[in-house]
């Protein structure tokens, strides 16, 4: 429940609440996404340290992890409204440095200080299960999702035009401005909500440990996700480097537009909630890991084929962002009491996955080039195939 000066939920439109909270989930998760297509221009900017332009996505990944892990569980002891604003403060702060930074080396810790404050989402998604009836919490999640989805996916279409035109610096700072202006519709338009705990600090960090070890199906679907991440983000993580060499030569901003394509998967969010609400969410996992693996074979036999690749980013797209919808309206409705730290537990797993398939395509792109990241994508889904089929009807199923 919410409760304000303002008027509480209940008052509202529901509708228009869960539009708010997609905005600030999109607009909030964009920046960690910003920086991949302009990795061919931060190679250029920093010649020296071209070899470890791969450090700055992994570091923005591994950031959102630990920032899911150190302020997400907040949301559960503090109002999210003030917390949401705070982060804002940060992030800008953070994103300025960024647009600034003389070396490389000074890009990568405010990517991880990007990456630690960008956690805003993680507030909004809570918040959106929270004010929903439970008949229809998964449709409400996916709202939310589609928000935070596109700003996933239009992010790299932004950074990718604007980088294009007026360099990678001016993506950063067009940031800090979006951000400002939503702080402002924050302020007037998005109630309090009321904490569902008296935890300290502390005990709510020692209180996650407690609940991945009760929660069987919440650790399930955390690995499950975290690894269909690690090959997204394998992927999404080496496209601007494909793109940039033969036999495409190609600049940022086709890498960008390329999220346009992803949107599918943004797009089918809500559709992904109501059949998890109807069907139950194990069925639409399963599906949407066979639908992973098999984008990873259509990448494989693209690397010279824009078609084969945008064919393949549809599939991949509406694979991962099903999966994780469906994983998401589960582990809600485990213990309602404690989902920011619910949220915490997965979506810190599902991060981790992300920083791993970064830094999995860095390590492989050098060596073995597209294939060998389309390769790891596969073996990614493998894994999360194994860890989602192997609990069988054995997991705990969220209660409905």
């Amino acid at each position: 429940m919410s409760t304000s000066e303002r008027p509480a939920p209940s008052d509202r439109s529901l509708s228009g609440l869960l539009l708010l909270l997609a905005t600030i989930a999109g607009i909030s998760v964009a920046n960690i996404y910003y920086n991949q297509p302009l990795l061919d221009g931060f190679r250029k900017s920093y010649p020296h340290s071209a070899a470890w332009v791969g450090a700055v996505p992994a570091a923005t990944q591994l950031g959102y992890a630990g920032g899911m892990l150190l302020l997400a569980p907040l949301g559960d002891r503090f109002d999210r409204r003030a917390l949401i604003l705070w982060q804002t403060a940060g992030l800008c702060i953070a994103l300025f440095c960024a647009a600034f930074a003389p070396a490389l080396s000074v890009l990568v810790a405010a990517s991880l200080a990007i990456g630690v404050l960008g956690t805003i989402a993680q507030q909004a998604v809570p918040f959106a299960a929270e004010i929903a009836p439970p008949s229809e919490r998964g449709h409400a999640v996916g709202i939310v999702m589609s928000g935070l989805l596109l700003g996933i996916l239009l992010a790299r279409t932004a950074a990718g035009f604007v980088g294009e035109y007026f360099g990678w610096r001016a993506v950063f700072g067009a940031s800090i401005v979006v951000l400002l202006a939503l702080s402002v519709v924050i302020v007037m338009r998005l109630p309090h909500s009321k904490p569902t705990s008296t935890l300290s600090y502390g005990q709510l960090l020692a209180s996650m440990w407690h609940l991945t070890v009760e929660l069987r199906g919440l650790r399930e679907a955390a690995i499950t996700g975290g690894a269909m991440f690690a090959g997204f983000s394998a992927f999404w993580s080496t496209l601007a480097l494909l793109l940039a060499g033969p036999p495409f030569h190609l600049g940022p901003e086709a890498a960008g537009l390329f999220g346009i394509v992803g949107a599918a998967g943004a797009l089918a969010a809500p559709l992904a909630g109501k059949s998890a609400d109807r069907r139950g969410p194990r069925a639409v996992v399963t599906l949407s890991i066979g639908l992973t693996a098999v984008s990873f074979i259509v990448f494989a036999l693209s690397a010279s084929s824009l078609i084969g690749l945008v064919i393949g980013v549809i599939v991949l797209d509406v694979g991962v962002q099903a999966a994780q919808i469906s994983n998401q309206s589960r582990i809600y409705a485990l213990k309602p009491e404690a989902r920011s730290r619910v949220n915490t537990i997965y979506m810190v797993a599902y991060f981790i996955g992300g920083a791993i398939g970064s830094a999995v395509a860095a390590a492989v792109w050098p060596r073995f080039g597209w294939v060998g990241v389309s390769i790891a994508g596969v073996l990614f889904s493998g894994i999360a195939a194994w860890n989602h089929l192997r609990t069988g009807r054995t997991a705990v199923a969220a209660p409905q």
